[in-house]
């Protein structure tokens, strides 16, 4: 074989082989959560009255990452990550959004990153707990990869996010339950492991409060959010059916059952434009959001207001025996993240 050929080879066979090599170590590395686990637990008395009334704060921060300058190759766009500089001035916003709303006193974030190369290393996850010293704070991971391949030209590389719950209350218990679903391999080894995060806090009729913090799925064809979607209603009503007191909150990538925005501009939803079936809980139970304002917006592109995409798909779900009091989409005109903040305050009847 002439000498050229096999430098032509060899340059061909190095990628491949590196490509092969990333696969078989992330196969035996890959981050496997068990369906369930605990992640806090303690003797605690009752800690709300039952007819109190609690505030909450979800917030999908998008890592600091996804700010209005910012489009996002796997939605579309060309860039993988923002600069460095933007990712500071995004963190430095955000934390400061929330330390003003400190007192939240359920605050529940997704995408936060802990020392990731798309967010420069910043344990975001530390920071913010430092930031609100008097909160307890509960991580749940659902992206753990030691390499992201993809794209080839510039790879994302490691990634370490999760959601976030912060409270000053002190829960009985605290666990994260695992999505069903996967992709199929090796396509998973590089996907989310999708969760919800669930905060025990017991109430002085002998019930129990549990705040769910969710971050659904994005990017299949359907099935897998589906499946997580049983799983997590039929959680719900076994939880609602000892009488307990159920406030789920968070991303769940889709639009609520029968949404009617009240906002200007073109409305997409990010999965195959459908949104959750209205039939998918007993009519009693109460979808909670803000029409007036989007939550999410397009990424395909830098944000242009007035002319991007966004919809709805940050809100609350809450169980029959709760009554919302106020909620309100914070507009921060996605200046630091590609979702924005929604507040909500309710009453436990």
């Amino acid at each position: 074989m002439p000498k050229f050929l096999k430098y032509i080879l060899l340059i061909l066979l190095i990628p491949a082989a590196a490509l092969v090599i990333i696969i078989l170590y992330a196969t035996l590395t890959d981050y496997r959560p068990q369906e369930k686990e605990i992640i806090s637990t303690g003797n605690v008395r009752a800690v709300l009255n039952d007819s109190s009334s609690v505030s909450l704060l979800i917030w999908n921060i998008g890592y600091a990452g996804l700010d209005k300058d910012m489009d996002f190759f796997y939605e579309g766009g060309k860039q993988v990550r923002s600069t460095g500089n933007s990712v500071i001035r995004n963190f430095t916003e955000i934390r400061s959004f929330l330390k003003a709303n400190d007192s939240v006193d359920f605050i529940m974030l997704q995408e936060i990153d802990v020392r990731s190369k798309r967010s420069y290393k910043i344990n975001e996850v530390m920071q913010i707990s430092d930031d609100l010293a008097d909160h307890k704070v509960f991580f749940g991971s659902n992206y753990n990869v030691f390499f992201v391949p993809v794209p080839f030209s510039e790879p994302m590389g490691k990634v370490n996010s999760g959601i976030l719950s912060l409270t000053e209350y002190t829960p009985s218990q605290v666990e994260r339950f695992s999505f069903p679903g996967q992709y199929v391999w090796p396509k998973r080894l590089f996907m989310l492991d999708r969760c919800f995060l669930v905060m025990h806090f017991p109430v002085s009729n002998g019930k129990e409060l549990l705040v769910i913090n969710t971050h659904n799925e994005a990017y299949d064809d359907g099935s897998i959010r589906d499946a997580q979607m049983k799983y997590l209603k039929d959680f719900l009503q076994s939880e609602y059916e000892k009488g307990n007191y159920i406030l789920v909150g968070g991303d769940w990538n889709q639009c609520p059952p029968e949404f009617k925005p009240q906002f200007n501009g073109e409305v997409f939803d990010s999965i195959d434009n459908k949104g959750i079936a209205g039939d998918y809980l007993p009519g009693d139970w109460k979808w909670i959001y803000d029409p007036a304002e989007p939550t999410n917006r397009r990424v395909v592109n830098p944000y242009v207001k007035g002319t991007t995409p966004t919809t709805l798909i940050d809100f609350f779900l809450l169980s029959p025996n709760m009554v919302p009091e106020n909620v309100k989409t914070i507009d921060l005109d996605f200046e630091y993240s590609d979702h924005q903040p929604v507040l909500l305050s309710v009453k436990l009847e």
